[in-house]
């Protein structure tokens, strides 16, 4: 039951999947000559979808998920037994390239991760992401892109199952003990990283966040304010990221509170 709800809440996050549910109703009860109540869901259906295709507005949004982990420069962090970098970015610009310098490459998870180990914050990489596509893993792409940064395959772990971040924690941690790691620096993106992080604690990993900034908001006021598809799709990330915390929280919540079942010996 609990998974179902988990489901649909997360649906229910992309703003035009809400807005067409809140849309349907709306229109029942004007037929139900329910019309004020009708009137008013059909109204907040545009709203709300309206409201997160705004720049200003989805940028606020996904800051608020970013607030309680600062970027960090990478000689400010502290030492670790590994670098954890999840997937989910884009390399297709790094292998058409020689050679890629890190610093030039702000936003990139696997940039940031190249830095740490650069800068001596630990010796291992582990490359986490699963479903590459083309018969490779995306751990398989993140380790021939990033060696384009000058790091060695030695320093590199892959954990090639995961398809999403429950799978990313959980498999990244059975390796890392494997390999005698306990303490991790974290590499994802801002908007990523509470849920991220939450979920390697929960699998008895020791985490430092490395948040991976976006890109500044533009300054102009079409950039600002001028609807759009893709910060309304940005919106609905942040949105999700959100569904999913609440779901983790109520699933550990369910969990503590669960009758223990008995053993033999008990019953």
């Amino acid at each position: 039951m609990l998974s179902a709800v988990q489901e649909l809440a997360v649906a229910l996050t992309f703003p035009p999947t809400l807005s067409l549910c809140l849309l349907g109703c709306g229109i029942l009860a004007w037929l139900l000559r329910r019309r004020r109540i009708g009137g008013g869901l059909m109204v907040f259906a545009f709203a709300w979808s309206l409201l997160w295709s705004i720049p200003w507005f989805s940028a606020q949004l996904r800051g608020s998920l970013a607030r309680n982990n600062p970027v960090v420069a990478e000689a400010a962090l502290p030492r670790a037994d590994a670098i954890v970098v999840l997937g989910g970015g884009r390399y297709g610009n790094w292998m058409s390239r020689d050679s890629v310098d890190p610093d030039e490459l702000k936003t990139s998870r696997l940039a940031a991760g190249a830095r740490a180990w650069l800068a001596g914050r630990a010796p291992l990489i582990i490359l986490s992401g699963g479903n590459g596509g083309g018969g490779r893993s995306e751990a398989e792409i993140m380790a021939a892109a990033i060696a384009k940064a000058g790091i060695p395959a030695s320093a590199l772990l892959l954990e090639e199952g995961s398809a999403n971040t429950s799978d990313n924690a959980r498999l990244t941690a059975a390796l890392a003990r494997k390999h005698g790691v306990r303490k991790v620096l974290l590499v994802t993106s801002t908007v990523h990283m509470p849920r991220a992080s939450l979920l390697f604690r929960d699998a008895g990993i020791d985490v430092v966040p490395v948040p991976v900034p976006e890109g500044q908001l533009g300054k102009s006021w079409r950039e600002r304010w001028l609807p759009s598809l893709y910060a309304l799709w940005r919106s609905g990330r942040a949105l999700k990221e959100y569904a999913a915390l609440f779901a983790i929280h109520a699933q550990n919540f369910v969990d503590g509170h669960a009758e223990p079942v008995p053993t033999d010996s008990e019953m």
